[in-house]
């Protein structure tokens, strides 16, 4: 499964992507994750690509995603055109603008300032993709290790409240897929 996470420079989507590949290794998959940024640290494009496969992985990058997490605006703009016919695109809902095109949205940005840290929107989104994910291929990294992940990739004392974020994003993920079953 090849999964980019993408946004500008500061919404972590580095650190998201670093932990659904920890999370995968936990699980005893290969994972190889790259990353990508501008020369801004912030503010920057960014993305970070996640390669997990049973096999060896012999490449090191991938064109066409399975699934795309857009959190800018320029960010969708650029990777939307490198989509597979069955990719599962998700994007920041109040900063990303779609059209004729079927994604899932979720304000990440708005749930994370709820639980009072904004900076933990890309772990809402983390949560949220996870849930569609194990949907679609329920065997490639469990709900319990990415969790895990997290716990081991946070600054110690964050990894409560990242979990929560988590747990947000992965309610809003479940509930999205109920609510496409009951329109099928």
């Amino acid at each position: 499964m090849n999964i980019r996470f993408s946004g500008f420079g500061g919404q972590g989507v580095v650190l998201a992507g670093v932990i659904y590949g920890r999370a995968a290794t936990i699980e005893g998959k290969n994972a190889l994750q790259t990353q990508s940024y501008g020369s801004a640290s912030r503010g920057g494009a960014s993305k970070s690509d996640v390669i997990i496969s049973d096999e060896q992985i012999y490449e090191l990058e991938f064109t066409t995603p399975d699934v795309l997490i857009a959190m800018s605006q320029e960010a969708y703009t650029i990777y939307a055109q490198q989509l597979k016919e069955q990719c599962i695109v998700i994007v920041e809902k109040d900063l990303v603008r779609t059209e004729g095109v079927k994604i899932y949205s979720i304000p990440a940005t708005r749930i994370a300032e709820g639980l009072g840290q904004k900076i933990m929107a890309n772990i809402v989104m983390l949560g949220f993709m996870s849930a569609l994910v194990s949907e679609v291929q329920p065997q490639i990294v469990s709900k319990d290790a990415v969790c895990k992940a997290i716990y081991e990739s946070v600054p110690k004392g964050t990894g409560d409240k990242n979990i929560q974020a988590f747990e947000e994003g992965y309610k809003l993920g479940m509930f999205n897929l109920k609510l496409q079953s009951t329109k099928s």
